[in-house]
């Protein structure tokens, strides 16, 4: 299981497990919190009721007295009351009155008169002084449906102090506060649904910035491992971002001891054959020896001088470029005066060499990159052709767009490129001798374009063309 789902689903584990809890408690209590505020009511109503009720009880005429026609008027009333969203049209609570026995004297509803209730505990604790309450089945044997009583004493209204003269009872159905216990239920579980949703999404959100985070740490470690030039991770304050910073360092460090070593072995490599001829030169030149002879090793001397900076300065220019993983300078370059100035910078060597230079750019195209990095690529193919295009030849540089890529092509017309040198054409150090001199290059210069065109997104090819020559094409995207 991949480390994202693993988090995610560790999350909504996580908050699935408490909200589920913590609705369960709150179900769990909606209903007997209600009957506990239900139950408090009614032993306000019924206190209050037991004290209207006491003259008309010791009168004796409680069955027919001021108590019982109020209370008949009362259960007549329409009410007409909207309580949160129910609509309440009628008096739920049904009044009871015993004597100090606990014979019923008066029922609202009619039922029970001259029943003996003292057994109940309702009557019977409240005839003890004890506080007397009830939950009995309205039918027998169903406790689907419950009505609760409480009962408050009838005190002798005419005697200081507290003479018992009947208990008052007040019993209302439990099933009239259903709806609200079930309306209330359901609100909180709506409410937990929606926040194990809002969890649920909260998590995947973190999960994904978490994973994109780690992702590009992993696909950067992976370049790295591969010997791939990549762009640094994101860095910052966190964790990530320290682990991040500490990856590059590492990189930084392990590339560099690797490059140092890899570099010094090419450069002492490529520099013991100029050494050689120059300690042989110079050997031969403290002999006596005719002056042509000696000029011709001076010159000697010279040109293994000369190839001995062009390397070295080539290959600090190629290590600049690779040192870097990713373009640091990025601009939108038109390519246009970018040929018009590559042609000038090889103006001095194509004139010596009766060359003419066609360069044009269809529409004007650009790119994004380093416009500096793009010259020295495009001189460095165009010296290239210059140095391999016979005396009076012709050398075209071109640019168009095809398909969202800048195609830019430097084409000669010289002897083109040896099928033996195909497939080595872009290695460090790998040149073939000048038609015209015999020399070789550095061998850095199309590997410069090479990294230059990777930096850019690109890609370049060195290819034979119809009708003899060689064409370099540069292909980048276009801006």
């Amino acid at each position: 299981m991949r480390l994202g789902l693993r988090l995610l689903l560790g999350f909504f584990l996580i908050v699935g497990l408490a909200a589920f809890f913590v609705m369960r408690v709150f179900v769990n209590e909606v209903k007997p919190g209600v009957r506990q505020a239900m139950e408090s009511t009614l032993v306000d109503t019924a206190n209050v009721l037991a004290t209207m009720a006491a003259d008309d009880l010791k009168q004796g005429r409680i069955a027919d007295g001021d108590f019982a026609r109020n209370i008949a008027e009362a259960r007549q009333r329409k009410l007409g009351a909207h309580v949160w969203q129910f609509t309440k049209q009628r008096i739920d609570y049904r009044i009871t009155v015993t004597d100090a026995r606990g014979i019923v004297v008066y029922d609202s509803g009619g039922r029970d008169l001259g029943r003996d209730n003292s057994r109940w505990n309702d009557v019977y604790l409240t005839l003890r002084g004890e506080y007397g309450a009830r939950s009995t089945p309205e039918v027998p044997g169903d406790d689907s449906r419950t009505v609760m009583y409480v009962a408050a004493p009838i005190y002798d209204p005419d005697v200081e102090g507290k003479r018992l003269i009947g208990v008052l009872t007040v019993a209302q159905p439990n099933h009239a506060f259903e709806p609200f216990i079930a309306a209330s239920q359901h609100n909180i579980m709506l409410r937990g649904a929606w926040l194990i949703g809002l969890s649920a999404l909260i998590g995947l959100a973190v999960t994904v910035w978490l994973m994109r985070r780690i992702n590009r740490l992993t696909r950067y470690a992976r370049a790295v491992s591969a010997g791939q030039p990549a762009p640094p991770p994101p860095q910052g304050k966190d964790q990530l971002g320290v682990l991040g910073a500490a990856l590059e360092t590492m990189r930084t460090q392990l590339e560099g001891k690797a490059y140092v070593e890899h570099y010094v072995q090419s450069l002492t490599h490529e520099m013991k054959s100029p050494l050689a001829a120059i300690r042989g030169a110079a050997e031969l030149l403290q002999e006596p020896m005719p002056d042509a002879e000696r000029a011709r090793f001076v010159r000697n001397i010279q040109a293994q001088e000369q190839r001995l900076t062009e390397t070295i300065d080539k290959l600090l220019a190629l290590a600049e470029v690779e040192r870097h993983g990713w373009l640091q300078n990025r601009e939108q370059v038109e390519l246009a005066p970018l040929l018009a100035k590559v042609v000038e910078d090889g103006s001095a060597p194509s004139s010596a060499r009766g060359l003419r230079i066609h360069a044009h750019a269809d529409g004007n195209p650009a790119v994004q990159g380093d416009a500096f990095l793009l010259r020295q690529a495009l001189s460095n193919l165009l010296d290239n052709a210059i140095a391999f295009s016979p005396q009076g030849g012709e050398i075209d540089l071109s640019a168009q767009v095809e398909a969202n890529r800048v195609r830019i092509v430097v084409a000669d017309r010289g002897p083109g490129v040896p099928d033996y040198a195909q497939e080595r054409i872009f290695e460090r150090f790998y040149s073939l001798a000048r038609p015209d001199t015999g020399l070789r290059s550095s061998g850095l210069g199309l590997p410069f374009v090479r990294e230059v065109a990777r930096l850019h997104g690109g890609t370049v090819a060195l290819r034979n063309r119809e009708g003899g020559g060689a064409e370099a094409v540069l292909e980048l995207p276009a801006a």
